[in-house]
């Protein structure tokens, strides 16, 4: 009894692999900032140290209220760029623009409210000479603000880049990288909050 030769078609799928997000630029951009941020932290933590005094009552004459502020704009400007990358990842171009667009406006709330607090400091007499930890508190939180504005930047160009259709599912590296960098400034600011306007 003979048998016929059989060929059986064997179904693979592709192997799963990590792919690390964004691009590689973007992840240098992120660690020279993470670094930058360490040394000015450790910078407060050393001022701390020599001036326990000033940083118990510091964050007693700050507007607490602008920092509370500004965390929710940046907290809600990130999970509307969390919702802008699930969107392109259906292809649903459209509703990524508009996440995007929520996230910028939500993100220029940032400035405006800081511009508000700067303002008020000033009237109530807080400068940078007004102690060492004002004046660290200064320079920490407006660096802070110029990252912010190139991130800003960032989705701006990203935000054009959907609009013109160049982003898809199979492609949204740039897009990936903005939102990476916005996420990096968010966590950045949660540590800014609680050191400024919370720890005593």
């Amino acid at each position: 009894m003979s048998h016929s030769d059989t060929t059986v078609e064997r179904v693979t799928t592709p192997p799963l692999y990590s792919r690390i997000p964004g691009n590689g630029g973007i992840w240098v951009g992120i660690f020279c900032v993470l670094v930058e941020f360490t040394l000015l932290f450790a910078v407060y933590f050393i001022a701390k140290v020599h001036n326990p005094e000033a940083f118990n009552s510091g964050p007693d004459k700050l507007l607490t209220t602008a920092g509370i502020t500004i965390t929710l704009f940046l907290l809600t400007s990130g999970y509307c760029m969390v919702k802008a990358i699930e969107a392109i990842r259906r292809d649903n171009k459209q509703v990524t623009l508009r996440w995007i667009i929520a996230a910028i406006v939500l993100g220029f709330g940032y400035p405006i409210v800081k511009i508000f607090e700067i303002r008020w400091n000033i009237a109530n007499g807080i400068d940078g000479e007004t102690g060492t930890f004002y004046t660290i508190y200064y320079y920490l939180t407006l660096n802070h603000l110029v990252h912010v504005g190139w991130a800003l930047l960032g989705l701006f160009w990203v935000a054009i880049r959907t609009g013109f259709g160049i982003y898809s599912s199979k492609d949204y590296q740039g897009l990936e990288a903005a939102a990476l960098f916005w996420h990096t400034t968010d966590v950045i600011w949660l540590i800014i909050f609680p050191l400024f306007y919370i720890l005593r």
